[in-house]
């Protein structure tokens, strides 16, 4: 299977993924859930990005570049905005995305 060579990333992309879902999740049990707004937006967004882009390329998508542009900016935008809150589940899921976000730019040339 030619999406092999894609292993790391794909695994990268799930644990992404995982850890926004678990954000989303977290931040909606929050006592000040309207403060956690943009976070539990993000984390939706970018878990979702994540879970297509690991689905593309299962599938060896034509389009690696494009999908890898705009799941660096989702992750980068997500991490950014969970590294603002304490939370043991926003560090987490900031740190997720970070490297979600390195590995995703290393497939833009």
């Amino acid at each position: 299977m030619s999406h092999e060579k894609y292993s790391s990333v794909i695994e990268v992309l799930h644990e992404c993924m995982e850890a926004c879902n678990h954000c989303y999740t977290s931040c909606l049990q929050e006592d000040h859930v309207k403060e956690m707004a943009e976070c539990i937006r993000l984390d939706r967004e970018c878990a979702d990005i994540c879970g297509l882009f690991e689905q593309a390329l299962t599938r060896d998508t034509p389009y690696v570049q494009e999908f890898a542009q705009l799941c660096a900016k989702a992750c980068r935008d997500c991490g950014d905005e969970c590294a603002k809150h304490d939370h043991d589940h926003c560090q987490k899921c900031a740190e997720a995305c970070r490297k979600c976000a390195d590995e995703c730019e290393k497939l833009v040339s």
